[in-house]
């Protein structure tokens, strides 16, 4: 039987999770009596099935068992069940699932324009909530949420990973150090390349209803890092995008890449037939509900950005330049922090820099993978101090996983929820919402054609200082 005492430090952490602030274990009304914690998934696509499937149930089968799985789509859940390895119940009604099965946790890793739904009504229920990212799509779901979670008394957690990783920590731990002085201004640029950057346009992310755009989907997580690295909220945003590349824009199109007579033309065609999984896990189940996982990504519904820029004006006065490109040859990111003592730079993954020539669909399978199997040695951040030479820290780095985020943030999660976090890398739903708020300004701006303020969004006040 397990400890109550590890189940009642687990559920503690739920609650330090929640709004980035520590909440007393008093909080909750759990009386699990030693037993393990009830989850539920709703969302069975790649990220449920693994990452908060699969892996969960290898890594923490003394702490959680998995009572119940929802999904529109009835043929995915029966997949789910063998790929993650369970014998728990099955809905296509979520409402259902939630009165038979009861949990204690509930995980959300749907279509990000169907979070909000799922959210409120988990947290209506009773349950804490676990919600992939980004936390919803639109200003409007946003509030409901954060007025839900204030009537329920529960709590909303968010799964950024990247935070996690021991590079981006590095970073935060040189500015917490106040290592080149009161920030300024940042540089941070991200380069999806014609692999990854691609597969955005193939799947529903490609619609700006179903994922709310780049600026949402994918830039939640780039700007949930800014926000933690600054240590301070968004307050006004003004952006620039077009969509260039992909969607109208190509020169021929068709129904998806299985059956496509431009194959031969095509320097973007996929052969999802090569990968098990995506075959078992959506084609042989596109009968359900229509979903196409190697959709053409020139088809003309497609209505969101390929380029994208902004300026993000910081309530401590830090501004922030971003931009997001979706068509580069190398995928990776570099950034500069500009301080009144002197500059921080740190990059991944560009090649010219780093000296690597390395498949992309390789780099982007290696990150995903969740094995832990390979470890990098060492990547540089630079360090230059005004009046002095500059200095190179060499940091640890790992590829699988997210860098190393998605290990960390579940450990913190499900197993060491009491170890120290100086670093307050535990999100909760104002780290949720502050990050997409910063994409959904970002997106009004744009079809504004003026700057956009944060504080207009929602009823959350942009703070000089996160607490």
């Amino acid at each position: 039987m397990q400890d109550p005492t590890s189940r009642r430090k687990f559920l503690a952490s739920l609650g330090m999770l929640a709004a980035g602030s520590l909440v007393p274990a008093s909080a909750f009304s759990f009386n699990l009596n030693g037993k393990k914690l009830k989850v539920a998934l709703v969302g069975v696509g790649i990220r449920g099935t693994s990452f908060w499937g699969k892996r969960l149930v290898e890594q923490y089968p003394d702490l959680l068992e998995f009572v119940g799985l929802s999904d529109i789509n009835p043929g995915r859940l029966q997949y789910a069940l063998s790929y993650m390895g369970v014998a728990c119940p099955t809905f296509v009604d979520f409402d259902e699932m939630l009165a038979k099965t009861q949990p204690d946790l509930l995980i959300v890793t749907t279509k990000d324009s169907t979070h909000h739904e799922f959210i409120i009504k988990g947290l209506n229920f009773g349950c804490d909530v676990l919600t992939e990212k980004p936390l919803t799509t639109d200003e409007n779901k946003c509030q409901a949420i954060l007025d839900a979670e204030r009537r329920s008394g529960k709590n909303l957690i968010v799964g950024f990973n990247y935070r996690w990783s021991p590079y981006t920590t590095k970073i935060k731990e040189l500015l917490a150090a106040d290592t080149i002085g009161k920030i300024t201004s940042v540089d941070f640029h991200w380069y999806l390349n014609t692999y990854h950057g691609a597969s955005y346009f193939r799947r529903w992310h490609g619609l700006r209803q179903s994922g709310g755009t780049l600026w949402v989907h994918k830039a939640t997580h780039h700007f949930d890092l800014l926000n933690w690295w600054l240590d301070s909220d968004p307050q006004e945003v003004f952006a620039f995008g077009a969509l260039e590349h992909y969607g109208s824009n190509g020169p021929f199109r068709g129904n998806n890449c299985r059956d496509c007579p431009h194959t031969k033309d095509c320097k973007f065609y996929w052969d999802i037939t090569k990968d098990e999984r995506l075959m078992n896990l959506y084609v042989k189940n596109e009968q359900y509900d229509g979903y196409i996982r190697d959709n053409c990504l020139f088809r003309h519904e497609i209505n969101i950005y390929d380029k994208m820029s902004a300026q993000i004006k910081y309530a401590n006065n830090v501004v922030a330049n971003y931009s997001l490109t979706t068509y580069s040859p190398f995928e990776g990111w570099r950034i500069a922090f500009n301080g009144m003592d002197g500059r921080i730079e740190a990059w991944l993954d560009i090649p010219w820099m780093e000296k690597t020539d390395v498949s992309q669909a390789e780099l982007h399978a290696r990150e995903m993978d969740q094995s832990g199997g390979e470890k990098q040695a060492y990547r540089p951040i630079i360090v230059h101090h005004n009046w002095k030479k500059y200095e190179t820290i060499q940091v640890p780095f790992e590829r699988s996983g997210h860098g190393g985020g998605d290990e960390r943030l579940q450990d913190k999660i499900f197993r060491n929820p009491e170890n120290p976090d100086p670093y307050k890398h535990t999100a909760g739903i104002r780290d949720g919402a502050m990050s997409i708020l910063i994409g959904i300004a970002a997106r009004k701006s744009i079809e504004a054609g003026e700057p956009v303020r944060i504080a207009e969004l929602t009823d959350l006040e942009p703070r000089a200082k996160r607490i």
